[in-house]
């Protein structure tokens, strides 16, 4: 299931452009919230790239001078956001399992000339950051896609300060699915 996920996502960072199981890119992003002026401000690579479920950068409280841990960071979209609440005091950290989304998050961070984000492709499970050292923790829509949630939380437990918040956003079922249904990899998409 795993590669299935890295491999739609993957896409999605190589191929925005094309049709993919779920929501891809700007139009997607206004739709949820985002403000399509602060869009105009970031490096199309990072919003052309979006496939989060919310608008967790922009309802998320992120007080200047803040250390951020972007979960499933993908093409950066939140990353970046984020970099400037923070401001050149603050830091900002994403983290996706996908190659592809994390090459692309590094560009657009280069291109957006903020120096204050850095990018690394780590599994949700294996946060490459020390224990406590995350003030504020943001999360748009990882854990419908993973097996191992429990082993995410304990592992935002482990890198989340005491007294940090965490922001999260996720897609939820509000009716039950069929049981020939679950159990299907294009299901974790629709």
């Amino acid at each position: 299931m795993r590669d299935g996920v890295k491999s739609a996502y993957s896409a999605a960072a190589d191929r925005p452009q094309d049709k993919h199981p779920f929501p891809v890119g700007r139009n997607f992003a206004v739709s949820i919230g985002y403000p399509e002026e602060l869009l105009d401000s970031l490096p199309s690579l990072a919003v052309d790239g979006f496939t989060g479920v919310s608008n967790v950068s922009i309802f998320s409280d992120i007080p200047e001078g803040s250390t951020v841990l972007d979960l499933g960071c993908g093409a950066g979209l939140d990353s970046l956001i984020a970099a400037k609440r923070v401001g050149p005091e603050g830091k900002v950290i994403g983290v996706d399992f996908s190659d592809s989304m994390i090459l692309r998050a590094r560009k657009a961070s280069i291109e957006s000339g903020l120096n204050n984000v850095e990018f690394h492709v780590a599994e949700a499970e294996n946060i490459p950051v020390e224990d406590g050292g995350i003030d504020i923790i943001l999360v748009n829509g990882i854990f419908n896609l993973s097996p191992v949630r429990d082993d995410i939380f304990n592992e935002l437990a482990r890198v989340g300060r005491k007294g940090g918040a965490v922001y999260a956003a996720e897609l939820i079922l509000i009716d039950p699915t069929p049981t020939e249904t679950v159990c299907d990899l294009n299901n974790w998409f629709a």
